[in-house]
């Protein structure tokens, strides 16, 4: 995640913040530019970022959106950045309960597609083409049902509860996952969107769907067989050498999206690391390094072994602080070769994407 800069006194402003601590500017954030803008608090004020106005999001106060829209916007986006339009069905006005949960969930999500367009991967919303993204956002404590999350047809449904600390760790704990986030929801799930519309269908399935069934199995077998199975049996002995979680082992449209996952997690975790200015110096620490790791701005040109290099010693360091605080390593999880050589194939599935939509906006 990029690290912002007020625009007026150039101090640090957090990804979610409307306002600058240090000299109480009111800001908005620019999607395409990726900045920090000074803007008027009015919510009908405008700032004209590369040629074009942009207002605040109607979605401001609502889900305390701190993001910018264009002012000349498709009528189908309701007012909302992209970020909010996306979101297709969301708890009732008058559910309070519901609503409050709503707020934490639409700040990951925000999360979420800035780093996908960051990534310049396809973000075609619902509103404007059939099997676009979409999310649903419900709440399975006031929606009357269980909510179940997961992805069909480009819409991802996530259940808002999950924002709940108590209810999340006593799913994560009951389940045996090492790791639950409502961000990791979103990016296990849109894992599954890319895989539809990037490696499955279209030009990907020429280009991409032989290798994928080669590292993560044929994805035609039964799903719902799968699910059975798994949930009977659970996964199958030695599975840490192939697999990067439990789950991933159910049904190969689960493994790419958990590996799709981990790409996201790695990859941001990193521009964070490396937008604070942080180097690893092998001659400071105090057991033996092979050399300095300093992030790199760009892993497009790189592979996927230089980026998880990196990634080992800068985890390595995130482990230890959050054990110095009492609490869980950052990052519990081992990558044996095959799941090296999953990520190697998310890691070109996502660059080849970026290039071909970089090549096709500049003719």
């Amino acid at each position: 995640m990029r690290a912002f800069a007020c625009p007026v006194c150039h101090g640090y402003i957090a990804f979610e913040s409307d306002q600058c601590t240090s000299c109480a500017a009111w800001v908005g954030l620019v999607l395409p530019s990726q900045e920090m803008v000074a803007i008027d608090v009015d919510p009908g004020a405008t700032v004209v970022v590369g040629g074009r106005a942009w207002t605040h999001c109607t979605q401001r106060r609502t889900l305390e959106c701190n993001w910018l829209t264009p002012a000349d916007q498709e009528a189908e986006q309701r007012g909302r950045c992209l970020a909010c339009s996306l979101i297709r069905r969301e708890p009732d006005a008058d559910d309070t309960l519901a609503r409050e949960k709503l707020v934490p969930a639409v700040r990951a999500l925000r999360r979420l597609v800035y780093q996908l367009d960051d990534l310049h991967l396809p973000l075609t919303p619902w509103w404007r083409q059939d099997g676009g993204l979409a999310f649903d956002l419900l709440s399975s404590y006031t929606a009357g049902k269980k909510v179940i999350i997961g992805h069909a047809g480009g819409v991802i449904t996530i259940d808002v509860v999950e924002t709940l600390d108590d209810y999340r760790e006593r799913l994560r704990v009951a389940l045996g996952e090492p790791y639950r986030t409502v961000l990791g929801h979103f990016r296990h799930e849109v894992g599954h969107y890319y895989q539809n519309i990037l490696v499955e269908n279209g030009d990907g399935a020429a280009r991409h769907l032989d290798a994928c069934r080669a590292l993560f199995g044929d994805e035609q077998v039964s799903y719902s067989d799968a699910i059975e199975r798994h949930y009977a049996f659970g996964a199958p002995k030695g599975w840490e050498e192939s697999f990067i979680s439990e789950y991933a082992t159910m049904h190969p449209w689960e493994d790419f999206a958990e590996c799709f996952a981990h790409y996201l997690h790695i990859a941001d975790t990193i521009d964070t690391t490396r937008e604070a200015g942080m180097v690893l110096r092998a001659d400071r620490v105090r057991f033996s390094a092979p050399r300095d790791v300093a992030p790199l701005e760009s892993y497009d040109d790189a592979p996927i072994e230089q980026l998880l290099f990196d990634w080992r010693w800068i985890s390595l360091f995130f482990n230890r602080v959050n054990t110095a605080m009492g609490k869980p390593p950052l990052y519990p999880f081992e990558l044996p070769p095959a799941v090296v050589a999953k990520l190697g194939f998310v890691h070109r599935v996502v660059r080849d994407t970026a290039r071909e939509r970089q090549a096709g906006a500049a003719l």
